[in-house]
């Protein structure tokens, strides 16, 4: 079993990566240092994520991914993009997040969207690692469902599977966060580093 930090105090984002890893042990950055925060400053998904890995690992001197994700809709120009999670307002709900991004919509008949995630991997004095997924398909009318987090509710997939009907586990198989994490797994540096980390029992 591998240890992985995630910078990150989202219950339902640790939710994900527990569903993608399940024979590994993640952890949240607030288990470790509980008034860790980092503000996202940058105006890329990539820009974001570096900054949240490079602060939690200059921290705890421990390898960390972090992630920095969103919902990009084709007519509203990519928007709300980077500021998904602040869409209504800093301390905007999930619900009004949803409402705004409806009124946004409105009648608008093309409203084909993709979620994106970004992971980037920093360890100590290496250089940060990024890695991109995407999850296309298009905005529902009304939410459905209550399950996931997020936009979950108001998104079905090109293959017409809506995010607010399916649990945890079944979201870990194809969502964004999934698809970038693949790719993070098949970089063989990343594999070496955790698993030589835990074998040296820094954590």
């Amino acid at each position: 079993m591998v240890r992985i930090v995630v910078a990150s105090g989202n219950r339902g984002k640790i939710n994900d990566f527990k569903a993608i890893f399940p024979y590994d042990e993640i952890v949240g950055i607030k288990e470790l240092l509980p008034d860790f925060e980092v503000e996202e400053t940058e105006n890329s998904f990539e820009g974001n994520a570096i900054l949240k890995a490079e602060a939690a690992s200059d921290a705890l001197k421990l390898p960390v991914i972090s992630d920095d994700s969103g919902l990009s809709v084709l007519a509203l120009d990519g928007a709300p993009g980077v500021y998904s999670a602040r869409f209504a307002g800093a301390e905007a709900t999930d619900e009004e997040n949803n409402e705004k991004l409806l009124r946004a919509l409105g009648g608008e008949t093309d409203r084909r969207a993709y979620f994106t995630s970004v992971i980037a991997f920093a360890l100590p004095n290496r250089e940060t690692r990024t890695y991109r997924g995407e999850l296309h398909g298009e905005i529902l009318n009304s939410p459905q469902g209550e399950a996931g987090f997020g936009y979950d509710p108001l998104f079905k997939t090109n293959d017409g599977t809506y995010l607010g009907m399916i649990n945890a586990e079944e979201k870990g198989k194809i969502s964004h966060r999934r698809n970038a994490l693949e790719n993070m797994r098949q970089d063989t540096v990343v594999y070496e580093l955790l698993v030589r980390d835990e074998r040296n029992d820094s954590y």
